[in-house]
């Protein structure tokens, strides 16, 4: 996965938000960790994994990557907020189950926020794609899923969504 190019991309995107809202980076941070954990709810939601009340499976494998994917704009925006880039390293898939990857996730978002250093956002975007990879997602779908969603995001901006 090209995540230099992600970043730019994700970058532009900011950029155009920023300008039409005459906000800044460091005055949408809180908003942007709120975002993403709502984001977060939403693909959980999708994947229905806690639901243990519920007969109904999952959603199809398209929507919860574009949910997934969601998660990874704002991963991208706040990792260019601090100045952090994800250095690629190997998500380690533990025997845990789809309700507890989730929590980690939370927790290792949670934990940035309470500490943005590089480290933690490593291991927030390690947890993350170790999220991605248990709900069977390849990088190349992680990929073209954002190019898709980016476009989408970027229409919405020039419609006044």
């Amino acid at each position: 996965m090209n995540w230099d190019e992600l970043y730019q991309m994700q970058k532009n995107l900011d950029d155009d938000i920023l300008m039409r809202t005459a906000l800044t980076r460091e005055e949408v941070l809180d908003e942007k960790i709120l975002a993403l954990l709502v984001e977060i709810g939403e693909l959980a939601n999708e994947t229905r994994c806690f639901k243990y009340w519920s007969q109904k499976g999952p959603s199809e494998s398209s929507v919860i990557l574009e949910e997934f994917v969601d998660g990874i704009h704002f991963l991208l925006s706040i990792g260019i907020d601090y100045g952090y880039r994800y250095q690629i390293s190997e998500c380690i898939d533990h025997d845990e189950d789809l309700t507890t990857s989730f929590h980690k996730v939370y927790e290792k978002i949670n934990r940035f926020k309470q500490n943005p250093t590089n480290m933690h956002y490593q291991k927030l975007m390690d947890t993350y794609l170790g999220l991605g990879s248990k709900l069977n997602f390849t990088q190349e779908d992680i990929f073209h899923a954002y190019l898709d969603k980016n476009k989408v995001n970027h229409q919405r901006q020039q419609s006044g969504y």
